[in-house]
């Protein structure tokens, strides 16, 4: 039997959210069916394949604070809590942290629909920071008008 969400993360040193509960009533950023092209020699889902969505959900959140280009500048420690299988329907949920003068941080949560159930287990958790940049690569500002929330 596998852990639930609370038990994974309701440790000393955990960080928040984690141990929340499957974020009801919100929409992810993204969802995705996980195949068979996915996998490791184990079975399991390649971890770069939940890091690669996860770096798009994050950018589709800071969108919604800048509409022009950002890139991803770094993604902290990644620690997977559960492994994630063929077929499997991965969210990845969003949320904005903190909006700076050219960067955006957003915090990303993975949850995994087992298949065939409707059990979900915590895969992981993300922040991303994501700086806005014009077409030659070079940092901009981020328009007080584009950011909804600034510190």
């Amino acid at each position: 039997m596998e852990p639930s969400a609370a038990e994974v993360g309701g440790g000393p040193g955990s960080r928040p959210n984690q141990s929340d509960g499957y974020p009801e009533g919100r929409e992810p950023a993204i969802r995705v069916l996980m195949m068979p092209r996915d996998t490791n020699p184990l079975g399991t889902i390649f971890g770069g394949v939940i890091l690669s969505h996860i770096d798009i959900a994050a950018a589709i959140e800071a969108h919604r604070h800048h509409p022009g280009r950002v890139v991803t500048i770094a993604m902290d420690q990644v620690v997977f809590k559960q492994p994630v299988f063929v077929g499997d329907l991965v969210s990845f949920f969003t949320e904005t942290g903190r909006i700076g003068t050219t960067s955006v941080t957003v915090k990303v949560l993975v949850w995994a629909q087992r298949f065939g159930s409707k059990d979900r287990s915590f895969v992981t958790e993300a922040l991303v920071t994501l700086v806005a940049v014009d077409d030659q690569g070079r940092k901009v500002g981020i328009a007080k008008s584009d950011a909804r929330q600034r510190d």
